[in-house]
């Protein structure tokens, strides 16, 4: 089973930039449709973008111009590339790692966007 572990979340004012990493182990990430899904307070889960195992891209419409998915397939490893970050961009983002409709999880990665 493949393992996922977030890194990259952090406070960061309007109109700023993060980049989020998704680290994979125990599978290779490049097997597997990727993506990244959020989280905010008193809302469900949605997804924000994914990444094939072909290299296919898809975002939501709330993020699209502004956020890039991305993979290094020599570090097992999905990005996400977020730019002109906007208060409402503030949840807990979670990578996934789907393969013959299994789902695999990260633990999650805290963004803030706030001044």
């Amino acid at each position: 089973q493949v393992q996922l572990v977030e890194s990259g979340g952090g406070l960061v004012q309007p109109g700023g930039s993060l980049r989020l990493s998704c680290a994979a182990s125990g599978g290779i990430i490049s097997a597997y449709t990727t993506g990244w899904y959020r989280q905010a307070p008193g809302k469900q889960r949605e997804l924000v973008a994914t990444i094939t195992s072909s290299g296919t891209t898809n975002y939501a419409d709330s993020v699209k111009g502004r956020f890039t998915i991305s993979r290094d397939n020599a570090k097992n490893t999905v990005y996400l590339q977020m730019n002109s970050l906007k208060p409402e961009d503030t949840a807990v983002y979670y990578c996934n790692a789907r393969r013959q409709f299994i789902d695999f999880w990260g633990q999650g990665t805290q963004v803030t966007v706030s001044s």
